[in-house]
């Protein structure tokens, strides 16, 4: 398969007017705008010109409309993450949440991009081909050069993607670089990737933040020299990062902004407040109890994008009450998928039917009937359990999002079919050290992943470190292999709605819905769009946006 593109800014309106009134006119009209005029001036400019009103209003609104989706170049953007610590780095092997990512994606670029389907796109290799999913031969782009001036050459592909097989680079992405069997220069603008075994997903892979590119022999990442749309001004870990504009990009007229300022502050309501004063244009991680408070000022709006994580319940399948296949199916007729969307993350949630693959990904099993709220059939299930009344309890902390409301919701409905829950709530610290997967029946909470592969490998092949119901399927593990080896899309769309099956009939986890990112920023901000692996763009939005005068 190969894969090519051709860059495509966003069109400035300029060509669709010309069509109707004519290339002179159409720059008079734009220019106007531009200067300030409104869509009555505009619609006054015309009229005055002799054109009838109908006609008239119908261009204005073509006009004004073209030239508020003209990107706008200059300004600064000021933004706020939720986690700020001494060990931010600008080392994308080593980068771990948010904070990392949005500078990474600031300062460097992978040899792909992924867009809002999850699809990868060529960026620094503006072409990979491979005929077995085995050998992939990727072509790079010519003229790119780092921020310092030195060209893109293979050599640069080679240091970076094979430093993370080294344990001594500490790479967060090391069991994603070790399918990586080598990676040589093939070419003056070329180098091969060997796989261990075929992965029709390695583009993909590619494309997320721990993939991007360095210079050769780079040891010292605190300059954050890379070929991105933003130069390194400033960087405190810990405390703030001011990134300006590179006006060599590769890229025609990006980046849109002068400068970016980047800080994290961990307190919701601070960030909010922030916003609403004027100090901040852009936050991120917004409750959805704090939606109508941004919207209200009218200065302000909320950027969502559906379906970035997860909360889950576990049900060891290894310990009682979970190996029995009658209590797991109890638990989850219980859940009133509907009802928690609405009254838990006020709709800002997608119906989850407890299996991991959400509806924004491209190999969703559609064809998988949903599995509904049924008391009734809950009851029948705990009947045939032989649970009796004894307490069952379920683990809960605020670290897992959601999952004490999840829980208590959970507790009222499974009375009526006879079971009695204990909730058992644990501080947030430590949580994922001394409680997570450590219990009988308890929660997680699973941020989106780019590719279908990674949930599926991560939480649910049998010897997973992360396989939180401690489920095994030995005819899942094979086609979870099977499916990396698979270029032919149907077939493999087919393989993964087999194995989301299994995951909904036969694992010990219960997902009841998928929850939405919620940023904050204000109306100034253009140019966002959903990429559905987390919040503010899946933490690319700087060379997308720009900021209105």
């Amino acid at each position: 398969m190969s894969f090519r593109t051709t860059h495509d800014d966003k069109l400035n309106g300029l060509n669709g007017l010309n069509g109707l009134i004519g290339p002179e006119e159409s720059t008079r009209i734009l220019g106007a705008l531009q200067r300030g005029a409104s869509r009555r001036d505009v619609l006054s400019m015309m009229m005055a010109g002799g054109m009838r009103a109908a006609l008239a209003g119908s261009i204005a609104g073509i006009a004004t409309s073209a030239h508020a989706q003209t990107p706008r170049k200059g300004g600064r953007l000021r933004v706020a993450g939720s986690a700020a610590a001494v060990s931010d780095t600008l080392d994308p092997a080593k980068q771990s949440n948010h904070t990392d990512y949005i500078r990474g994606f600031m300062f460097y670029n992978g040899l792909t991009v992924l867009d809002g389907n999850l699809i990868a796109q060529p960026s620094l290799a503006e072409e990979f081909t491979t005929k077995d999913a085995k050998t992939w031969v990727f072509k790079l782009r010519k003229g790119v050069t780092f921020h310092d001036g030195k060209p893109l050459t293979p050599a640069d592909v080679v240091f970076s993607i094979m430093r993370h097989k080294n344990p001594a680079t500490g790479s967060k992405a090391k069991v994603l670089a070790d399918q990586i069997e080598e990676v040589t220069a093939t070419g003056p603008d070329e180098v091969t990737f060997r796989l261990t075994s075929p992965n029709a997903d390695l583009p993909v892979i590619l494309g997320t933040y721990h993939f991007h590119i360095v210079k050769e022999g780079t040891s010292d990442f605190n300059a954050g020299i890379g070929t991105g749309p933003y130069k390194v001004k400033e960087f405190k870990p810990g405390v703030r990062s001011i990134a300006v504009r590179n006006d060599n990009y590769w890229k025609p007229n990006r980046p849109y902004l002068d400068e970016i300022e980047y800080v994290g502050i961990s307190d919701e309501n601070a960030r909010i407040n922030a916003l609403l004063a004027g100090e901040l244009d852009f936050i991120i991680a917004v409750n959805s109890r704090s939606v109508d408070r941004v919207r209200a000022t009218g200065k302000h709006a909320i950027f969502e994008t559906k379906a970035t994580s997860y909360t889950n319940l576990v049900m060891r399948r290894d310990s009682s009450p979970g190996n029995n296949p009658d209590f797991v199916l109890a638990m989850k007729h219980l859940f009133n998928r509907e009802q928690m969307i609405k009254s838990i993350v006020l709709g800002h949630g997608v119906v989850a039917n407890d299996q991991p693959i959400a509806p924004t990904n491209r190999f969703y099993a559609k064809g998988l009937k949903q599995r509904p709220y049924d008391p009734e059939k809950a009851k029948w299930h705990a009947q045939k359990a032989n649970l009796g009344s004894a307490a069952i309890p379920v683990v809960v902390s605020p670290a897992a999002t959601n999952s004490v409301e999840i829980a208590l919701v959970l507790q009222h409905a499974a009375r009526q079919a006879g079971m009695n829950l204990d909730v058992r709530k644990m501080p947030a610290d430590g949580y994922w050290s001394q409680h997570w997967m450590k219990h009988p029946v308890g929660f997680g909470n699973v941020n989106s992943r780019p590719s279908a592969d990674l949930p599926l490998t991560l939480f649910f092949k049998s010897d997973a470190p992360w396989n939180e119901s401690a489920w095994k399927s030995p005819k899942f593990d094979e086609l979870l292999v099977a499916s990396r080896g698979e270029t032919d899309v149907a077939k493999r769309t087919q393989l993964y709605a087999d194995m989301q099956t299994m995951i909904h009939d036969e694992s010990g986890i219960g997902i009841p819905m998928f929850i939405s990112s919620l940023d904050g920023h204000t109306t100034k901000l253009k140019g966002l769009s959903p990429i559905p692996i987390g919040g503010m763009m899946g933490s690319n939005f700087a060379e997308h946006v720009w900021m209105e005068a």
